[in-house]
């Protein structure tokens, strides 16, 4: 049964068609990929099906409750738990619904909204703390205001998963998300019983989350069943069979124009038709999109000699270390992905490798040759008011590229700017599309140390696979700060991994930080249970006890319920514990891990729960 129908929906910004006849149908439960280059349309059309931007023509049919995780949340209230409490508004509703039909003695009435409140939870507030705490968003007493862009991120995710909608639509939702956070949200969709259409380009959590890929292709939907690496494949033989009959038609039309030219005579009356055909062949040649680029960043620096070398470097705030006594250094080849939560530190360890910050203590070495190409997280560098053909070559109409020189227009089409973007202002282009020209502006740069500040947020998949090629290809050095799990997987050669206190680790690569993590995770439960102390309880406050009152029918079902709920989650746990103990766990099902631990931490916070609320409600019964 379809819960949202979109059909023959247009979109044009301008001169710009964006969106060309999109049909769209999701069913009850399915969880889809939406795919395509930047600027292609993707936030858009999210928009469109919420109502929040109109279409040009066509139509949305929506059947049940939406939520819509935006690139740029707008809150109303002034404190996160403002944002909150319309989250979880739902729940408001339903539990004074139920109270209404109590009181009026309609039980009948009363029982499935009951069954639904067993179901969701007579008590909210503890979710939300829980949820909030998760995805490390900010506590619920702060301003939003004054909130960073990836704090905002963070809260408008909470209020999503807290909206128990029927349809769930998040556009890159882990942007901003440390990797562990990523991999809970992995599991949370996995679990989710609603439809679900995901915009992301995060390929793990696509291969992990959508049965089936929808990609905007020059305006239109294209769907593919399966999942992330399955549309992979299937889009490389569409492709190839569009190619295949693109060669048919450009033969037929080669003939038909040869006939055409060899005999003048022949265009009578009689052969009209035969050349309106040609007409109409010419016309109906499928035009496949330009969308094969590539960046090429070449520095002709010898191998072998060094651009960078730390030595003790240290840095603190006056009340958090960051690093102390780093030593590391980058040579032509390196690939360096600097790790860790947010706020870690990674972004001041960039700004003093680079200057722009005195350490504490140490030093940093920089060859007189070092040429430093950088991209950072605000995405600055360009101008605004300047149009894309202007920024692309900073004014020139041609442009040096190793040994060859090339017009700025055919260097644009390289990274797939249309010759119809090419007067369109600066301050019109999508973050992706952003990123790519900054990326364009890099690869003339002739940097040969490369810094990259969550350089994968907002690039469409083309553009993310291309960079990663070109970085494997790259006879620099690089220096990358990343959330992106398969960015790193593929691209990096060497792993920083922030660890909290000042500690920074060096690690071969990310499996290797992950393995480490998890052990000390491990350590710090074995010594938690040791001496009695509950493992992640900060997540789970206690509830303030109430004055003791005679307990209303709902509550008393509740306790009545509590038991069986506890025993429920006891044995999950049990059976997860016993999974991760088992070393075979993390040779057959490594990639399953991170979920499983996820699940473990978030059924020993419900299970802390269960025992607070059966506390207080015995108290109050007795």
């Amino acid at each position: 049964m379809a819960v949202l129908l979109a059909s023959d929906v247009h979109k044009s910004f301008g001169p710009r068609r964006i969106l060309k006849g999109v049909d769209l149908r999701v069913d009850a439960g399915e969880h889809i990929g939406l795919v395509g280059v930047n600027g292609g349309g993707k936030s858009t059309l999210l928009k469109m099906l919420t109502g929040r931007m109109e279409s040009d023509h066509g139509t949305v049919h929506v059947k049940g409750r939406m939520a819509l995780l935006d690139q740029d949340p707008h809150f109303e209230g002034e404190r996160v738990a403002d944002v909150m409490r319309q989250s979880v508004a739902w729940h408001t509703a339903l539990r004074e619904n139920y109270e209404r039909l109590v009181a009026d003695g309609r039980l009948e009435e009363a029982e499935p909204l009951q069954s639904q409140l067993d179901t969701v939870g007579w008590e909210i507030d503890h979710r939300i703390d829980a949820v909030l705490d998760r995805v490390r968003a900010p506590t619920q007493d702060r301003a939003v205001a004054p909130l960073s862009g990836g704090e905002r991120r963070r809260v408008a995710l909470a209020s999503v998963l807290l909206q128990q909608p029927d349809i769930l639509l998040l556009d890159e939702p882990t942007n901003h998300l440390d990797p562990d956070v990523a991999e809970w949200l992995e599991s949370w969709i996995a679990g989710f019983r609603g439809a679900v259409v995901l915009v992301t380009h995060d390929r793990y959590l696509l291969e992990a989350s959508a049965e089936r890929i929808v990609e905007i292709d020059q305006g239109v939907a294209v769907s593919y069943q399966g999942s992330y690496g399955d549309y992979l494949v299937q889009r490389a033989e569409r492709h190839a069979r569009l190619e295949q009959a693109r060669e048919r038609q450009l033969s037929l039309i080669a003939r038909e124009a040869a006939w055409a030219a060899r005999s003048p005579s022949a265009r009578t009356t009689k052969q009209k038709a035969r050349l309106d055909r040609l007409d109409n062949l010419k016309a109906s040649v499928p035009v496949l999109a330009k969308r094969s680029y590539s960046f090429a960043f070449e520095t002709g620096v010898a191998k072998g000699s060094t651009l960078l070398e730390v030595h003790g470097l240290t840095k603190a705030f006056p009340d958090k270390p960051l690093f102390a006594d780093l030593d590391f250094t980058v040579r032509p080849g390196d690939r360096w992905a600097i790790l860790g939560p947010n706020g870690a530190g990674k972004s001041t360890l960039l700004k003093v490798l680079l200057g722009l910050e005195t350490p504490d203590r140490g030093e940093v070495l920089r060859s007189g040759r070092l040429k430093v190409g950088l991209l950072d997280q605000a995405r600055s560098g360009l101008v605004d008011d300047d149009t894309v053909l202007w920024a692309a070559g900073d004014g020139r109409e041609h442009l040096d590229i190793g040994e060859q020189t090339i017009h700025v227009a055919s260097f644009l089409e390289r990274f797939a700017f249309d010759r119809s973007m090419f007067e369109q202002k600066v301050a019109a282009l999508s973050g992706g599309e952003r990123a790519r020209l900054l990326l364009a502006r890099l690869m003339l740069s002739g940097a040969n140390l490369l810094v990259l500040d969550e350089p994968t947020n907002d690039l469409d998949l083309l553009t993310l696979r291309t960079l990663e090629e070109a970085l494997l290809g790259f006879d620099g050095g690089v220096l990358v700060v990343t959330h992106d799990r398969a960015f790193v997987d593929r691209v990096a050669t060497e792993v920083l991994g922030f660890e909290g206190e000042g500690h920074v680790q060096i690690y071969a690569d990310r499996s290797q930080l992950v393995t480490a993590q998890r052990a000390r995770l491990a350590r710090a439960a074995e010594a938690a249970q040791a001496t009695s102390q509950p493992v992640l309880t900060e997540a789970l406050p206690s509830r303030p006890r109430t004055e003791s009152k005679r307990l209303s029918f709902k509550e008393q079902k509740e306790l009545e319920s509590l038991p069986r709920q506890i025993e429920d989650t006891e044995s999950q746990i049990e059976a997860l514990e016993s999974r991760l103990s088992d070393p075979a766990t993390y040779r057959d099902h490594a990639d399953e891990v991170g979920a499983w631990t996820s699940r473990l931490e978030e059924l020993q916070g419900e299970l802390e729960g269960h025992y607070a609320r059966w506390e207080e409600l015995e108290a109050r019964a007795s």
